[in-house]
């Protein structure tokens, strides 16, 4: 029942869905799903034929019942008096001997779980403490130790044995309050994908589509090709620009005031004006009403403005995953007016020192500083 419990998991069914295709209440699956984390648990090798199955241990509890001898009873098994006497003497409880009680305690007995790699490797489990503490995800540290620790093969571990360390604490390896330090900040493994909704259009006048954009920007050899997007705070009432460079991936944000077109120009023009020599070229951006005044923003900084097509906020998929990951340390309905400069400043430095899957486990950062050393030079 648990394995097609599981399976129907992650194949990306509810708690409820599952429950059913496993034929077990609601209540059942959500307690097997918090005793595992949400990670399947590892199938069971069958058992050996020297040892008692369930079957024999409920002829044994059925013949204690008769008051039968040992004799007989082990007769009817083709087992020794011995084999018999010692399974009645080790799983025998207050209320006698009971079959199902006795095989849980047999199977207990017999695991020989191993501590773990973390367990076993203080320095391994301190690096991967820190980087969670950063707000770093189980792959970005896997991948990162081969960079860090080219030489040491015992510094190697799967993000896979980081999530089972986090979320099945029975283990107890990595401290449970980490877990807030995820990007999802999940308590267990769910196998569903969460969409995003769709962005309303905006009436802007003279857009240029994003088809129009040159080659050059789709393959993200060039530095200097920028998308931004508007990030909304509590109530509406509080904003953030943020601006993700697609060569290096990365980050400024910039706080407004209001989300009033003018401001937001304005903002976008200081910004770009400070860019290093060459790393200001183009600039991405959805349908937002934000935009309404871009001419002006290319009259002041000479970078283009390319807008995506409705509906499609994949076009900017750099931004959109960012703004994700920024909103990790700062989740919606946050009041973003209330966010001191210092603690925003903190917040994207730590995105930009966060080494990503798509840099070959560089940081933005060193992707984004070698590139503007090499315009400049």
């Amino acid at each position: 029942m648990r394995a097609k419990f599981f399976t129907a998991r992650s194949s990306g069914a509810t708690l409820k869905e599952a429950a059913a295709a496993a034929g077990v209440s609601r209540t059942t699956g959500h307690y097997w799903l918090a005793q595992s984390g949400g990670v399947r648990p590892r199938r069971r090798k069958p058992r050996p034929a020297l040892r008692l199955s369930l079957d024999e241990r409920e002829v044994i509890s059925r013949g204690l019942a008769q008051r039968r001898t040992m004799t007989s009873i082990a007769a009817e098994l083709g087992r020794s008096v011995s084999t018999v006497s010692r399974e009645i003497s080790r799983n025998s409880g207050v209320n006698g001997y009971r079959a199902v009680r006795a095989d849980r305690l047999a199977v207990t007995r017999t695991a020989r779980p191993r501590a773990g790699k973390l367990a076993d490797d203080p320095v391994l489990r301190g690096y991967v403490e820190d980087k969670l503490a950063c707000r770093w995800s189980p792959q970005q540290i896997a991948e990162r130790l081969c960079l860090d620790f080219p030489a040491d093969p015992l510094m190697r571990l799967s993000h896979e044995t980081i999530y089972t360390s986090l979320f099945v604490q029975a283990k107890a390896i990595l401290p449970g309050e980490l877990m807030a330090q995820l990007r999802t900040r999940r308590v267990r493994r769910r196998p569903q994908r969460r969409m995003k909704g769709p962005q309303g259009p905006g009436r802007i006048p003279q857009m240029t589509k994003i088809a129009e954009r040159s080659e050059r920007v789709l393959d993200r050899s060039e530095p200097g090709h920028w998308e931004g997007d508007l990030i909304v705070g509590r109530y509406g009432r509080s904003h953030l620009v943020t601006l993700v460079e697609r060569h290096s991936r990365y980050l400024l944000v910039l706080p407004l005031p209001d989300a009033r077109s003018s401001s937001v120009i304005a903002a976008l023009v200081t910004a770009f004006k400070q860019l290093p020599q060459g790393m200001a070229r183009t600039l991405t951006w959805d349908r937002g009403i934000e935009m309404t005044r871009h001419q002006e923003f290319s009259a002041a900084t000479g970078v283009p403005v390319y807008f995506c097509d409705a509906y499609c906020p994949w076009q900017r998929g750099s931004n959109e995953n960012t703004n994700g990951l920024l909103r990790q340390y700062f989740p919606k309905k946050t009041d973003l007016s209330l966010i001191t400069s210092e603690t925003l400043a903190a917040s994207v430095a730590e995105l930009n020192q966060r080494p990503r899957a798509a840099l070959a486990w560089q940081s933005p950062l060193e992707v984004y500083s070698r590139a503007a050393v090499a315009l400049t030079a």
